[in-house]
């Protein structure tokens, strides 16, 4: 099975993903971003645009998970936004069609819900970056809100008044999965969250 989480940038994907990771045995996170920011990485500066533009970047994803899908036992987990529906067919839409049992979840939540979680992302706000390091998750906010309450999109999960393990819970009952428990504290739970963050900051 694989477990397909969309949502705006900020919006507690990668959080959830790993939260599932980590409560089921087995599974395995796999970042549909890290092709795409290879492909970032290839490009000038002044040439980088949406790298889910580029057919290499579909095409990777969808040949990856495909792979891993079929060599290993084990929920599969990709934490990734994507908003157009021609690339959700290409995706999504093509693991389905190879027979792949995808279940796809959209985490949505208030735009200042939104706009919070993305100052308060990794360190952006220890180290000055604020909103400026997110200024590109800022700038598609909208569109991603817009596009994503679409059926096509569903199932919907808003995540205003929601932690991150209860999300993940409710995705795991939505798939029919059994999570272990969740038997951490607070503050073990903030710390372990921060350090994905950390993982997870994007430089350039």
């Amino acid at each position: 099975m694989l477990l397909w989480i969309n949502g705006p940038f900020g919006g507690g994907k990668t959080q959830t993903a790993h939260e599932i990771r980590r409560r089921l045995p087995g599974s395995v996170v796999c970042d549909p971003e890290q092709p795409g920011f290879g492909l970032h990485r290839m490009l000038p500066p002044e040439l980088r645009g949406d790298f889910q533009d580029f057919k290499a970047w579909r095409q990777g994803v969808v040949e990856v998970l495909d792979l891993t899908l079929t060599r290993r036992e084990g929920v599969v987990i990709a934490p990734m936004t994507v908003t157009d529906p021609g690339h959700f067919a290409e995706t999504v839409g093509r693991l389905r069609e190879l027979g792949h049992d995808v279940r796809h979840f959209t985490l949505l939540a208030e735009r200042e819900t939104v706009l919070r979680r993305l100052r308060e992302r990794g360190l952006g706000h220890l180290i000055g970056g604020g909103l400026r390091r997110e200024s590109w998750a800022v700038e598609r906010l909208d569109h991603c809100l817009e596009r994503l309450t679409e059926p096509e999109f569903a199932e919907h999960l808003w995540t205003d008044h929601s932690t991150v393990p209860k999300t993940a819970d409710r995705i795991a009952v939505l798939a029919g999965l059994t999570l272990r428990p969740n038997h951490e504290g607070r503050l073990r739970t903030r710390l372990r969250q921060a350090g994905v963050g950390l993982r997870h900051i994007r430089l350039g």
